[in-house]
């Protein structure tokens, strides 16, 4: 018997080898990184089923490459020659919702938008909301450490994770923490494997912190004649109130969407801020909208609507898809000590010019998160090779600026080459020591994160 043939006695019609449906597993949306051809797609329904497969890709020394609902922008979902690929989208169950302990336990398949809903009505709130919340998946948030708009305040996946359900790769299942808020008995196992990208073991089940839902959030919109006044205004910001949301677009975004859905965008504005606060009374927005007038900046508009807040907020959540409709976007993801968030500005917009690149910018400026998104024409190999030296680069200057080269989306495969620069070679070697107590055949997403 075969493997493939032993595997499909495991998984039944779970386990598909149709090289046309194998084509839509191959990659996550950094569609420019070359994906591999796996050899079938893996769709367990069960930790038991999970288990089997680990236990079958050690014994024949099978990668397994697990995938969410593949919208990562680093490639960590992306697959390799002869791999498995491990799709959890039959793990897809709200297993529990408990309000008294304040918390939800959920399969990884579950949608980050399926289990803010499902908690709405109770008077719950599920906080991280990556700006694929409504298509993204749990697990792939945990994988990944997803962030989002509402970080500032709230914190990001981490922060809510209060225990894991996980298969190593030898087919063990590991329990880390549970449904207590404080536990410190022994290694926080929980927090090495979010934001392990797959790398360590295959997460099975998440439970989840949950707050009460806040009050409805204020909001403010204000423009910029300088992407570096915004960063100053946000500077001061921080430093004077808790605001739930700190988010900036520049000129090239705000065209984009503009013209990709007309919402009266002021097109000239060299940058716009869309800052919330759900602190009760308004001494908060007014605080945000002297920082933004001391900034240089044009408050345009305020609103303590809720509906006409998220309103506001559409041409943020829009910036990627309208950017996607004029080329091939390399998705950045950089982060920078506040301050020196205006000159990390003022550095993309250099990048920009000297490599002749298209580059928006759009930021969760509260954290000092940056997301460069530079667009080229993916049918033009020299405009290419620009767009990926411009895409290094805005990497190597948040580094010089003490930052980090990812903040929300992971290191995947598009990132692996500047690692060792920003964790040093005693990190990394510790890295892959751990990597090969949890995985000593290798066989978990390899190539990911770093060389195994």
């Amino acid at each position: 018997m075969s493997p493939l043939d032993e595997l499909a006695r495991i998984l039944g019609d779970r386990l598909v080898t149709d090289r046309d449906i194998l084509e839509g597993y191959r990659r996550d949306q950094a569609l420019w990184a070359p994906g591999g051809w796996p050899v079938a797609v893996a769709r367990p329904a069960s930790t038991a089923e999970v288990q089997a497969l680990a236990q079958w890709a050690t014994r024949h020394r099978t990668a397994l490459v697990p995938r969410g609902a593949g919208t990562g922008v680093a490639g960590g979902a992306t697959a390799s020659d002869g791999c498995v690929v491990l799709s959890f989208e039959r793990m897809n169950r709200i297993l529990a919702i408990d309000e008294a302990a304040m918390l939800a336990v959920v399969q990884p398949g579950v949608l980050n938008g399926e289990l803010k809903a499902a908690v709405h009505d109770r008077g719950l709130w599920y906080p991280p909301d990556p700006s694929s919340y409504a298509v993204s998946t749990l697990g792939g948030n945990v994988a990944t450490n997803a962030g989002g708009l509402c970080c500032v305040k709230y914190g990001v996946t981490s922060d809510y994770v209060l225990g894991l359900e996980a298969v190593l790769a030898d087919g063990t299942v590991l329990r880390t923490g549970g449904r207590s808020r404080k536990d410190v008995a022994g290694y926080d196992l929980t927090r090495l494997l979010v934001g392990s990208e797959g790398t360590l073991a295959l997460i099975t089940e998440i439970t989840l912190r949950l707050r009460r839902r806040p009050p409805p959030a204020t909001t403010l919109v204000a423009t910029f004649t300088s992407l570096e006044a915004s960063g100053r205004a946000v500077a001061a910001i921080v430093r004077s109130v808790d605001a739930s949301m700190l988010e900036i677009m520049d000129r090239t975004a705000i065209r984009a969407v503009e013209r990709y859905r007309p919402l009266g965008l002021d097109t000239e504005a060299a940058a716009m801020l869309i800052a919330q606060s759900d602190a009760p009374g308004s001494a908060e927005l007014s605080c945000m909208q002297e920082a933004c007038e001391a900034a240089g900046g044009a408050v345009i508009a305020t609103t303590e609507d809720e509906s006409e807040g998220q309103m506001m907020l559409t041409a943020r959540r829009l910036a990627l898809t309208a950017l996607a409709e004029l080329g091939t976007v390399l998705v950045d993801d950089v982060a920078v000590p506040l301050p020196q968030l205006p000159e990390m500005f003022r550095r993309i917009e250099a990048i920009a010019a000297a490599t002749q690149t298209t580059i928006a910018t759009v930021a969760h400026a509260g954290d000092g998160n940056l997301h460069p998104l530079v667009v080229f024409d993916g049918k033009d190999a020299a405009a290419e090779a620009r767009a990926v030296a411009a895409f290094n680069e805005v990497m190597a200057q948040a580094l010089e600026l003490g930052g980090t080269i990812t903040g929300e989306h992971g290191v995947g495969t598009l990132k692996r080459g500047l690692l060792t620069r920003q964790l040093g070679a005693a990190s990394l070697a510790l890295h892959r020591r751990i990597k090969h107590a949890f995985d000593p055949g290798c066989i978990l997403n390899p190539g990911k994160v770093i060389d195994s």
